[in-house]
């Protein structure tokens, strides 16, 4: 994906995501090539330590959710069924 593709798909500047690469790449989380059709854009691509990092984040970010819902009430856990459709759609707009 090019560094201006992946700053629309996260919704920031450009400038922005650009400085979030170079510091992911300095880190050896991602990689930039050239893109073969268009020698000014690069294409970025995660690394396998890149991948790491980003399951073991994931892993986290679901252990972390798993272990507050279990703290919820059975009715609380029931108006989450009724909330999560709704922010579902909020966060798609």
């Amino acid at each position: 994906m090019t560094a201006g593709a992946l700053a629309g798909v996260e919704r920031v500047q450009p400038p922005s995501m650009t400085k979030v690469i170079a510091v992911l790449e300095e880190r050896g989380l991602v990689t930039r090539e050239h893109n073969p059709q268009d020698k000014r854009q690069a294409i970025i691509s995660i690394t396998p330590a890149g991948y790491v990092l980003l399951d073991t984040e994931r892993a986290a970010g679901d252990a972390w959710l798993a272990a507050h819902l279990a703290e919820l009430s059975d009715d609380e856990r029931a108006a989450l069924d009724h909330v999560i459709p709704i922010l579902d759609r909020l966060a798609a707009v």
